[in-house]
């Protein structure tokens, strides 16, 4: 299984350096459909590593856990905190950063699961998809830095399965949330 993790590895570090740009006369539109592409690519890969060897598919709960659960949380404080864009765009979504939120959810996910071998190359292609959202100035730094930490977060909160409750509920015009983790 680990030789063919490999090769998933090698895979995606050569479509990585087929998709970065090698000169700066490249246009920023290529910078930003990199970074959308692979905040895709590393999710979708820690679901299939659980779909296609039947040994895995026990954490497909724990994937589709963390996962929803980072996109909630990430939506939801996106429009709680109703922070605009640096690139001047007033839809008020830019804190935390959506495509780090999943990149790094997907290759936590894949590091808790398979390890550092998996989990360096995983990385920094989530860096790397943190990278395009500030260079192209959907977000600055904090932004992809809330991103990350949801990312990361998520995937670790719900390793083996805890229990997780959420709550949510509103006073006057505030969205109140709570979260309790059992061991």
């Amino acid at each position: 299984m680990i030789s063919t993790l490999k090769k998933l590895n090698i895979a995606s570090i050569v479509l990585f350096l087929f998709i970065v740009p090698h000169s700066k006369s490249l246009a920023q539109q290529q910078i930003e459909e990199s970074g959308d592409i692979i905040q895709l690519a590393l999710p979708i890969s820690a679901l299939a590593s659980t779909l296609i060897w039947p040994e895995n598919q026990s954490t497909l709960l724990e994937f589709t856990k963390s996962m929803g659960a980072s996109i909630i949380i990430t939506h939801s404080l996106k429009v709680m905190i109703d922070k605009d864009r640096p690139n001047g765009a007033k839809d008020g979504h830019s804190f935390p950063s959506g495509h780090t939120s999943a990149a790094f959810t997907g290759a936590t996910f894949l590091q808790l699961k398979y390890g550092w071998e998996v989990g360096v190359p995983s990385y920094l292609l989530a860096t790397y998809v943190a990278w395009t959202r500030v260079k192209v100035k959907r977000h600055d730094p904090w932004d992809v830095i809330g991103g990350a930490l949801t990312g990361f977060g998520c995937a670790h909160l719900f390793k083996n399965n805890k229990k997780i409750e959420i709550n949510i509920s509103k006073l006057n015009d505030n969205l109140l949330v709570g979260l309790v983790v059992k061991y």
